[in-house]
């Protein structure tokens, strides 16, 4: 997917957000509306798969099986109707042998704009290394989705779980990739759209926050 040219996010970034929300918080008939936008917004099978396989790093297993049950389920529906969906291309396999904790150190590292340290990684340094070999390696390493694309759904979901301090963190990586405050401000309408208002009145006061401490 092209990134976005504009104040607003594209078309397929926009429909990520509500995909991302209703995974973390578990209303799966609302999601099940919101795959069907994505599909019709433009996303793949493949990139949704993509969206749903990340959720699992933020809201658990739980919620991403069940998403992706919903999932297979609309696209048996959609079948059935003879609708024929779109499958894109497959992931990038991770080399055989490849230093995952190197790898997702050095992603972790573009993202958030400089090595993450701090009392929480001295408290518990194995959660610091599940991170960078797991979630910034065997996730975000993979090609079917942009940083961008994938830091959109983080924080939709972080907005619906909720989880405010989380939420802030990854606003500045936003920030840091290139999403514009205007893009962050346009992911907060989305979501009083797509998702809910109180959803959005959260995600516009950690922004104001987020905004605020970057300058």
């Amino acid at each position: 997917m092209a990134d976005a040219k504009t104040d607003d996010l594209s078309a397929q970034q926009a429909a990520i957000i509500p995909i991302a929300a209703f995974t973390a918080n578990g209303n799966s008939d609302q999601l099940k509306k919101a795959l069907s936008g994505g599909l019709q917004a433009g996303l793949t099978i493949n990139e949704i798969k993509e969206v749903l396989i990340q959720m699992y790093a933020y809201c658990g297993f739980p919620r991403a099986l069940t998403a992706l049950s919903t999932f297979m389920n609309l696209l048996d529906e959609r079948k059935a109707q003879g609708i024929e969906d779109k499958q894109g291309d497959a992931p990038k396999k991770l080399a055989a042998g490849a230093d995952r904790l190197a790898i997702g150190g050095k992603i972790q590292t573009g993202l958030v704009g400089r090595p993450v340290t701090g009392k929480l990684y001295e408290f518990c340094p194995d959660i610091g290394v599940f991170l960078k070999e797991h979630l910034f390696c065997d996730i975000f390493a993979r090609n079917l989705l942009t940083d961008k694309e994938r830091e959109i759904a983080t924080i939709a979901a972080l907005a619906a779980l909720p989880a405010p301090e989380q939420l802030e963190s990854h606003y500045k990586v936003c920030l840091n990739i290139g999403i514009t405050a205007a893009q962050l401000r346009d992911f907060v309408n989305i979501l009083a759209e797509r998702v809910g208002k109180n959803q959005a009145a959260l995600a516009a006061d950690i922004l104001a926050k987020a905004l605020k401490s970057t300058k």
